[in-house]
């Protein structure tokens, strides 16, 4: 009999979840939905794990707090008032992310709490593979569970080199903590994470340098939308240095201390401060794996099948440990079916339509195919685009520069993917989505009506561009 459903079991819980992030969030709630015994496990300072404590809140809430203030000077710049001086405090910047994260994480622990999920705040590590030992200050404790979800997420990839003055270079979990801004700002890596930080902080008015070895920032992206992307940082002051690679860092202490960026090519970079964001791995390198029959990859990342269980039956993962795509979305989704199938629920897959959002400024967000790869397997397809200048609500908001592109198959005229950049781009993608996941197409946008004045008629224009051009 299957110990997690035997009364009689010797475990302490059905399920225990190492990470309290999206996925060991979402696991634990539905695990203690099908009546199970359920705990969850978080090292961090918060419950929430990443997401709330250095990732995806606390970027996404700095990034607002930047636009208030960025639309507070253009405010008093039109009213004539005085702007002496546009450098708003770090500490001010950051004030509204240490309320958010607060706020948040009370939410998730009341929603565990409210399951009868236990949580435990301590390290874990495995002793055996149906035994893991929470480490908290000098106290340690054993918790067995018939089944075990790794949720653990990532952990920035450290700079080659430790500086003496550490806090010039910094990862992007350090980032959110600086006490004042710099004057001048370099990022290595082109990542999302680069991206969405290197715009901020030209929107501050910032000096921004972008390196990184590839060509071509977000491969993966629809190459238009990546083009207006960094067309429109560009203005705002951020200087790319593409298909170049840093040799070293090194530390010059006077006149004040900054950080000297030295390039392959013979380039020097000078900066008050340096984001070191080339990659992340899995937070994996503590639990003692080995003790449970698993090991990881090169990058801490673990191996699952369709169902997120690893090689050892009763051991899932999921979340960004498991590697593509490490989105707070998809991790959430993939916790929940993992919970599912340790129980023997039967469970669809995860919808494969699922939106891409990037937190720069501006927006960029997909769903669906882009461009080069409906080109690489030969799909026939049309497009049809509607820029932000020629709808009404892009006027009002004083977004001229944005655009929807929707892709459409030639022939049965099925929508393939919808990309978008610009102002709530990451909201006015869920329209798309919700008509690729039903296998809807031209003809739905085409006799359908849109609120005036908003965004979401971009779709009737795009619908409307791409019939023309069939036509």
């Amino acid at each position: 009999m299957d110990p997690s459903t035997n009364p009689m079991t010797l475990f302490d819980y059905d399920l225990l979840c190492i990470g309290s992030g999206p996925a060991g969030q979402r696991a634990a709630v539905q695990a203690a939905k099908l009546g199970k015994r359920t705990a969850i496990v978080e090292q961090g300072r918060l419950i929430g794990g990443v997401c709330v404590d250095t990732g995806t809140i606390p970027s996404k809430t700095f990034r607002e707090a930047v636009l208030q203030e960025r639309g507070r000077f253009y405010l008093n710049q039109k009213l004539r008032y005085p702007v002496p001086d546009y450098r708003p405090s770090a500490s001010s910047l950051l004030a509204r992310v240490a309320e958010v994260e607060q706020g948040q994480t009370e939410i998730i622990r009341d929603q565990l709490q409210r399951n009868d999920a236990t949580i435990f705040m301590g390290k874990a590590r495995f002793r055996d593979p149906h035994t893991v030992m929470v480490t908290r200050g000098d106290q340690t404790r054993a918790v067995t569970a018939a089944n075990i979800l790794i949720a653990v997420g990532t952990v920035p990839t450290p700079p080659p080199v430790m500086l003496s003055e550490r806090h010039l270079v910094v990862t992007c979990d350090e980032l959110l903590h600086i006490t004042s801004l710099p004057r001048r700002f370099a990022v290595v890596g082109a990542g999302v994470i680069g991206i969405e930080y290197a715009s901020m902080f030209a929107a501050l008015g910032i000096d921004v340098t972008v390196v990184d070895k590839r060509d071509r920032p977000l491969e993966f992206l629809d190459g238009e939308l990546v083009d207006e992307l960094l067309h429109q940082m560009r203005n705002a002051g951020v200087t790319f240095r593409l298909k170049e690679t840093v040799q070293r860092l090194e530390v010059v202490e006077k006149p004040a201390p900054h950080v000297v960026v030295f390039l392959e090519s013979g380039k020097r970079l000078v900066s008050d401060l340096v984001l070191f964001s080339a990659g992340r791995q899995g937070a994996t390198d503590r639990l003692n794996l080995a003790a449970a029959g698993l090991s990881a990859d090169d990058r801490g990342r673990l191996t699952v099948d369709p169902d997120y269980r690893t090689n050892i039956p009763h051991v899932f993962a999921a979340g960004d440990v498991i590697g593509f795509p490490s989105l707070a979305t998809t991790s959430a989704e993939q916790g929940r079916l993992a919970a599912r199938t340790a129980f023997g629920i039967d469970t669809e897959p995860m919808a494969p339509h699922f939106p891409i959002g990037i937190y720069a400024i501006p927006e960029v967000s997909a769903v669906g195919e882009p461009e080069h790869v409906l080109t690489a397997r030969k799909v026939p397809y049309e497009t049809g685009v509607a820029r932000y200048r020629e709808i009404a609500r892009g006027h009002i908001m004083g977004d001229d520069d944005g655009f929807l592109k929707m892709l459409f198959h030639r022939e049965d005229h099925r929508l393939l993917g919808v990309h978008a950049v610009g102002t709530s781009a990451t909201e006015l993608i869920h329209i798309g989505q919700a008509v690729l996941g039903l296998g809807g197409g031209l003809d739905y946008f085409l006799s359908t009506a849109f609120n005036y004045p908003t965004l979401a008629e971009c779709y009737k224009v795009a619908a409307l561009d791409a019939f023309n051009k069939l036509a």
